[in-house]
């Protein structure tokens, strides 16, 4: 049952919203198969999918809120999940900062649902793994991997008349290569809506590469550098920037774009005028629902950073009311501006530098600058007269996003990153940055 229907969906979410008798109703269905193959020492060791599907009802009695789930759908139990929230309302406490459910939304569709990746069955993975295993094995080297795939629906609807639906699909892939003897390391990551643009044998080359070229590392005495970031490891420190996109969090102090007296630095110059930033989500790559999970908000084309400059902030329900402006939906995804320049191009243009792949165990030091501390992993090189001259010792680095992207010299081209439905999805380009500041040297590779 975990793939439905708008039809099927419709006549559910009005059966629940029929049966309650709270002052308004929300309703969340969500379904999907998952399936997976992970492999380590060149074998597969697990492989599986998951099938589920479940409702989630909220309802409110003035400010009191309770909220039940499911994962029955016969009548007795679309009853019962709303008695459920129902009395859990009735019990709840005031919420001071409660808002009535949206109106009356028009979502336009966008394209998250590709046939070929909901096509995706066990020989595809199993198939995906053995390309990884049998490069790996040619070359004396030992593979590591996880393939994921996703076909899902979900569904809004309230009593104000609110109704979306929409189907997405989903692949994600990465892949760790060692030698034998465990001095050299390569690593790839690959996400897409579209089982077509994703070429097992081409990802599994990238980490070999770097697995191989990554032996006999020689330490390089820490300080600041100019980096080349591959798009992975610049997407996993930008990541950690664009909560602070939130209008409440600037203006109560609580983020990079905070002010002092309670302002905010919207229109702000605070980047380098190579870096735009917005969030679409009805770009060709990285499509999103056409609707924000928080509020059931349509979301809309909105160009967070122009030129360097900051130029939009998230304004929910609740802020938007304090504040007096209109409310804005929670972006999906994240697209930065890039060129056509490979990372390759970016490296024959760097006199001296270090190329990272891969960051990682990234923790955050200071939320107001976004000061992070992590490592690097899986291949760092060092650069000399545009050449990669030699592999070298990983480093722990101190560093921060907002300065990075003030710091830009290069832009190279925007590519694919995917996020768990928790988070982003993004398309990031690598990028040279001056002034990166590592602090330390890490052993491990």
């Amino acid at each position: 049952m975990s793939i439905l229907n708008q039809e099927q969906t419709k006549r559910i979410t009005d059966r629940v919203l029929s049966l309650s008798k709270a002052d308004e109703c929300v309703v969340t269905i969500n379904g999907g198969r998952h399936g997976n193959i992970r492999f380590a020492r060149n074998a597969v060791s697990t492989a599986g999918l998951t099938d589920d599907t479940s409702i989630a009802v909220t309802v409110a009695f003035g400010k009191r809120q309770g909220t039940a789930t499911i994962n029955e759908f016969d009548d007795k139990s679309l009853e019962k999940v709303v008695r459920r929230a129902e009395d859990l309302a009735r019990l709840a406490p005031e919420n001071p900062e409660f808002m009535p459910a949206v109106g009356k939304q028009e979502y336009k569709t966008s394209q998250t649902f590709l046939q070929r990746t909901a096509d995706i069955d066990p020989e595809y993975r199993a198939q995906v793994a053995a390309y990884s295993i049998e490069a790996c094995r040619k070359n004396h080297l030992v593979a590591a991997g996880f393939l994921t795939d996703s076909t899902s629906f979900e569904t809004v609807a309230n009593s104000n008349g609110v109704f979306g639906h929409q189907q997405q699909t989903s692949l994600d892939y990465t892949c760790t290569v060692r030698t034998e003897d465990g001095r050299g390391s390569g690593w790839v990551k690959r996400s897409a809506r579209d089982a077509a643009k994703f070429d097992a044998r081409e990802a599994a080359e990238v980490a070999i590469e770097k697995a191989l070229r990554s032996v006999e590392a020689k330490a390089l005495e820490p300080g600041r550098y100019t980096v080349i970031l591959e798009p992975a490891a610049a997407n996993d420190l930008l990541g950690f920037m664009f909560s602070g996109f939130d209008a409440r969090r600037a203006d109560e102090g609580r983020s990079f774009l905070s002010k002092k007296g309670g302002a905010n630095r919207l229109g702000d110059k605070l980047f380098d005028e190579q870096v735009s930033i917005w969030s679409d989500p009805w770009d060709k790559d990285v499509p999103v629902l056409p609707w924000d999970r928080a509020d059931m908000l349509a979301r809309e084309r909105v160009d967070l950073v122009k030129d360097g400059r900051i130029n939009a902030l998230d304004y929910s329900l609740f802020w938007a009311k304090q504040k007096g402006v209109r409310p804005t939906a929670r972006g999906g995804n994240i697209i930065m501006a890039g060129t056509d320049k490979s990372t390759a191009e970016l490296i024959a243009n760097t006199k001296k530098g270090v190329l990272v792949t891969r960051t990682w165990y990234i923790r955050m030091v200071d939320p107001q600058s976004v000061l992070l501390t992590g490592l690097t992993r899986d291949g760092t090189f060092y650069i000399e007269n545009g050449k990669i001259k030699h592999p070298i010792k990983n480093f722990r680095f101190n560093e921060s996003p907002v300065t990075m992207l003030n710091n830009i010299e290069e832009i190279g081209k925007p590519v694919v990153i995917g996020g768990d439905e928790s988070r982003f999805s993004m398309m990031i380009p690598s990028m040279k940055v001056r002034d990166f500041n590592f602090t330390s040297l890490s052993d491990a590779v």
